[in-house]
């Protein structure tokens, strides 16, 4: 377990248009948290960490099956916050509820925060939480592709707080069965815009098959947009703007 200031950030922040924020880093286990804020709430961040992790980590312990599902699972009524959020992400996405789990903890961090901080960005893994005061641009991260960080999706205030996560066939270690790029979706609530991108990419195996991922990503409820990048294609749909960036 670690916390505090951390060289990496700086870059994190770069990338996510949070450098008036107070940065800093938050690592229990698996989960390994950039967190941007008005203030060092590294304290309240692990704090808030290791009880969602905690209440995860005994129900897995009691029904294991979560764990490996490809596919939705139900789960018992009186099963922890973090557990019943990640379900009802898969149930609507049509996945396994682990493929919420990043997007869920950097939620339910972030939304701790909120109690002390009014503008709050959690990343875990690649997948964020934002609630903002101010429009701010996450670069779109690609890969290989020469569409990668030359991008970024503008977050404004009024669409309150929102998911970003992306999930990618060609880069990270995450579990996809398809080929893109970047399958980058927006929605309300990280649980679901991680449990919707897996979904998504899982469809998408070239340039071909954008189209339909686009078709796929509006008919799972919550979603806001999303964007698809294959090599130098690129689709999108939603309540998102597109915005040229340089870093």
């Amino acid at each position: 377990m670690r916390q505090g200031l951390d060289p990496e950030i700086e870059e994190y922040r770069s990338h996510v248009d949070a450098r008036d924020l107070v940065g800093f880093r938050v690592v229990l286990k698996e989960s390994d948290l950039a967190i941007a804020c008005e203030g060092r709430l590294q304290g309240e961040a692990l704090a808030a960490l290791g009880r969602h992790r905690r209440d995860l980590e005994s129900y897995l312990k009691e029904y294991p099956e979560l764990l490996c599902s490809l596919e939705p699972v139900s789960v018992h009524p009186r099963a922890p916050g973090i557990v019943r959020v990640m379900a009802e992400a898969a149930r609507r996405a049509g996945v396994g509820p682990m493929a919420a789990v990043a997007g869920a903890l950097a939620e339910a961090v972030g939304r701790t925060l909120l109690r002390r901080s009014r503008e709050v960005i959690v990343e875990n893994g690649g997948d964020l939480f934002c609630a903002v005061r101010r429009p701010r641009t996450v670069a779109l991260d690609a890969g290989p592709s020469p569409l990668s960080y030359t991008l970024g999706l503008r977050i404004r205030p009024e669409m309150g707080p929102v998911g970003i996560c992306t999930s990618s066939g060609t880069v990270g270690g995450s579990l996809s069965f398809g080929r893109a790029d970047a399958v980058t979706i927006v929605a309300r609530g990280a649980a679901l815009a991680d449990a919707a991108a897996t979904a998504v990419g899982n469809l998408v195996q070239g340039a071909a098959e954008i189209e339909a991922g686009l078709s796929r990503a509006q008919a799972i409820p919550g979603v806001l947009g999303i964007v698809i990048v294959v090599g130098a294609h690129l689709g999108a749909w939603g309540a998102i703007e597109l915005v040229e960036i340089g870093l």
